[in-house]
């Protein structure tokens, strides 16, 4: 006897592009697009299956939902037989997953998909602050030719110490670029065993023992309970003065009044922030207008490569759940 037909939510834009993949993947299982606008209420109720894409999440923050984005939520908390849900991002931090696990729901994400693109932006933000390019755009803007000499003279990235915060797929690609410039890397995880050679290794609980002689501190790090609030005034003020802060990681790892007041003060010498306590950050933000400050709309990992390398990844997990095989990037 034939199995039922898996019913798999689906937006349409993804079913275009992947809906030969995913016959691929289910091999002879037969399966049903349940697209929300297209399908009924009944058909929504059956979804089993979940893929949120990068077109349904559009430009939806955890703070404001687009409707897209809203749309599919409903679908997930109405759907009684629903089983896994798998996403676009590489972290599950939004506050339907933990929802959906506590009805025991599998969720996996997409970590590894955009750690490269993280990468090459955390890495940026450190070479544009350590060039100056802030207070050269300024100039720039203002016609005015201002040579980097004096006191305005950047010292050498090589012989310099970073702490990187969180070793996942980016934070790993960013430790090892920062040693191609010739930076001295410290790694900060959950869990103490090292990280490689010549890479000293503290969990997060640790994280003030390395600061004192730390030029840069770079979160990468997921949320967790650990990491929540991890980096308040006090971790701020244990880094030497003029330090810089890179955070690609999620706005509520750091305490942002905390941030602002040390940028403010040269307590940190600069930062380039990707995330936010809330986004989008308020227009009225000082943080817009600080001149040591690079700022970005949580865009860090955005690249056109980013939906192929995801769609792979949802496309082997598909595989390896009809198959009853373990899955990548499950959350736990």
């Amino acid at each position: 006897m034939n199995a039922p037909a898996v019913p798999i939510l689906i937006s349409r834009t993804a079913l275009d592009v992947l809906g030969s993949h995913i016959d691929g993947a289910l091999e002879e299982r037969a399966w049903q697009a349940i697209v929300p606008g297209e399908a009924g209420p009944d058909a929504l109720r059956t979804v089993q299956v979940a893929f949120i894409s990068r077109d349904v999440t559009g430009t939806a923050t955890k703070s404001v939902i687009s409707p897209s984005l809203q749309a599919f939520y409903d679908v997930l908390r109405s759907a009684q037989a629903l089983r896994w849900v798998h996403t676009h991002s590489a972290g599950a931090d939004r506050p339907i997953y933990p929802e959906l696990r506590a009805r025991g729901v599998v969720v996996t994400t997409s970590s590894g998909a955009n750690a490269p693109i993280v990468a090459q932006s955390a890495v940026g933000g450190v070479l544009a602050l350590a060039r100056r390019f802030p207070a050269l755009m300024a100039a720039q803007r203002e016609h005015r030719w201002a040579p980097l000499l004096g006191e305005a003279i950047p010292p050498d990235l090589a012989g310099q110490s970073a702490v990187v915060v969180g070793w996942g797929p980016a934070g790993q690609r960013i430790g090892e670029l920062l040693q191609v410039f010739g930076l001295h890397v410290t790694v900060v995880r959950h869990r103490a065993e090292p990280a490689g050679p010549g890479l000293p290794t503290l969990t997060y609980d640790r994280l003030r023992e390395c600061l004192p002689g730390a030029h840069w501190l770079v979160l990468v790090c997921p949320l967790t309970d650990l990491t929540r609030g991890l980096v308040d005034a006090d971790m701020l003020a244990t880094l030497p003065r003029g330090a810089f802060l890179v955070n690609v990681a999620r706005g509520e790892v750091v305490e942002e009044s905390a941030v602002l007041e040390a940028l403010r003060s040269g307590q940190l010498g600069g930062a380039h922030l990707d995330v936010f306590s809330h986004e989008p950050l308020a227009a009225s933000s000082p943080l817009w207008d600080m001149p040591n400050v690079l700022l970005t709309p949580h865009a860090a990992g955005h690249s056109q490569g980013n939906v192929a390398r995801v769609s792979q990844i949802f496309v082997a997990n598909l595989r390896a759940w009809a198959r009853g095989e373990d899955m990548r990037n499950l959350v736990s």
